[in-house]
């Protein structure tokens, strides 16, 4: 799949204008699966997704636009079966909404700028970064390791990777 919209070949810095909307040829390409989830709102199996246990670094971008969506940097283990971060990589990249299915209140997240349905957010993550679980399905990402963000058209991200530069001081 390409990473951007419109054939972009790199990211212009980490701004939420950018052009993140349903690709048609992305969606062409999507497994039944992968439909399901981020077209028809559906669930994918609990441990039996792709990235639940992925600890390798990187960012998850939504599937069907590329928008960045996630940073391994904010995912945990939450024992749930499903990748679960604590916060968005960038606010604004995520809409949430009220979801009243399945008898019960939830708020749903969703994609900013395709509007794929991802997964869900609870309030019972850990509380020393928030509170918040992002509880995500992977049928809903495309993963992105840090070696590959700048072919892909992520190295804007790289930085969140990037040791803390150094300060000259000694020990």
């Amino acid at each position: 799949m390409r990473p951007h919209p419109a054939g972009r070949t790199s990211c212009e810095g980490s701004d939420l204008s950018d052009n993140y909307g349903k690709d048609p040829e992305a969606l062409s390409r999507l497994t039944p699966e992968q439909y399901r989830v981020t077209q028809r709102s559906g669930t994918e199996s609990a441990f039996g997704n792709e990235y639940w246990d992925n600890k390798e670094p990187g960012i998850y971008v939504d599937v069907v636009s590329g928008e960045p969506l996630f940073a391994s940097l904010n995912k945990y283990d939450s024992r749930t079966g499903w990748p679960s971060f604590t916060v968005p990589i960038e606010p604004g990249r995520v809409v949430e909404r009220r979801d009243f299915s399945h008898l019960m209140l939830r708020t749903e997240v969703r994609s900013a700028g395709a509007d794929s349905h991802l997964g869900h957010v609870f309030r019972d993550g850990p509380a020393e970064a928030g509170g918040l679980r992002y509880c995500i399905n992977s049928a809903a990402l495309r993963f992105i390791p840090v070696d590959d963000l700048d072919r892909e058209g992520y190295g804007a991200y790289r930085e969140l990777f990037e040791s803390a530069p150094d300060t000259g001081r000694t020990s």
